[in-house]
């Protein structure tokens, strides 16, 4: 498994958003005009796509993506791919890394909302992204100003070629009108349109991972640090999916053994107004919400009766001392 990498010059709705296209939860790419190079499940792969010298396959070069036969013939190639949940999308990410003589010179994207499996023949497809210009071997980060709600998206290639990942950075979206009160939300997952608002490092999993849904596959599956050499500790935070009192923390460390964190902890504060970048400096000073707790290798801990009472909360810093790895975050709460 590929280490996860940050692209210092990605844009903020690749951390602020989830992303809609991933099969993890659920998207899958419906058909193809054409994958004869590569199958179109690849371009939808969580993990940062990868180049191997000298492999081959029977039909030619091996690729990590979708990549169809050279067109001889007018028209364009596409791919119909059924997002995850139905969202709101703010940003995409369509990424040509390792595609060099044989990316695609432009690509639109389009979106439609339909009930099933598949969209119909007669379905309402609108422009997402227009036709942009692409380049080989890169990201291009674009943004996205519909704000309709789609269920399934189409990728047009002008006229052919690869594309290595399709990433769908959006909002999933929920009828928060038909959750009862004072039932248990996990106001921390992704799906519910939780996000990760900064952590300090994540040299070896990235911290969004711990907002995931289920438990973590493996130790690649979480947030883990680098070795501390220094005084001090680390530590992500997160926005929440709604303004909501927290009930109960999970914290699971699935996988992590001789690289758990020795404790962890808890801020959380209620926030209006500033942007992501200014939380990073108030957070610091947030009240408890969870006093340092000690925890286990590859353990699922549950905390409720050490919780203060700081009413409605919309955002938490997670504290790890000093440093180390956790699968999965989970903050059950009433919202308001």
């Amino acid at each position: 498994m590929a280490i996860p990498t940050l692209d210092p010059n990605a844009p903020a709705f690749t951390r602020r958003y989830m992303n809609l296209a991933d099969p993890r939860l659920g998207a899958k790419a419906l058909f193809a005009s054409d994958e004869f190079f590569a199958p179109k499940e690849r371009m939808l792969d969580p993990q940062p796509a990868v180049f191997i010298p000298g492999k081959y396959d029977d039909h030619g070069k091996w690729m990590d993506g979708w990549e169809t036969r050279r067109k001889r013939t007018t028209g364009h190639d596409f791919c119909v791919i059924r997002l995850a949940r139905p969202g709101v999308i703010y940003g995409m990410d369509l990424d040509t890394s390792h595609f060099t003589g044989n990316f695609p010179p432009a690509a639109s994207i389009e979106g439609c909302r339909c009930d099933g499996e598949t969209p119909p023949d007669n379905a309402d497809w609108q422009t997402v992204v227009p036709a942009t210009t692409l380049q080989g071997n890169q990201h291009h980060y674009v943004d996205v100003a519909a704000r309709d709600t789609f269920t399934h998206l189409r990728v047009n290639l002008y006229p052919d070629g690869g594309l290595a990942r399709l990433r769908v950075y959006g909002q999933p979206a929920r009828d928060w009108t038909r959750v009862e009160r004072g039932s248990l939300v996990d106001l921390a997952a992704t799906e519910n349109g939780a996000y990760l608002v900064a952590a300090n490092n994540q040299h070896f999993g990235l911290a969004s991972q711990m907002l995931m849904p289920g438990r973590g596959v493996n130790m690649g599956d979480g947030w883990e640090t680098r070795r501390r050499r220094e005084p001090g500790n680390d530590w992500a935070i997160v926005a929440l999916a709604r303004p909501g009192v927290i009930r109960r923390v999970e914290v699971d460390t699935a996988h992590f053994k001789g690289n758990f964190p020795d404790r962890c902890s808890l801020q959380a504060a209620r926030v209006a107004g500033g942007t992501d970048d200014s939380l990073i400096t108030q957070a610091m000073f947030w009240p408890v919400l969870l006093d340092e707790q000690k925890l286990q290798m590859d353990h699922v801990h549950m905390f409720e009766a050490d919780l203060a009472a700081l009413g409605p909360v919309t955002h938490v810093r997670f504290n790890i001392f000093p440093d180390g790895g956790v699968s999965r975050l989970r903050l059950w709460g009433e919202i308001e």
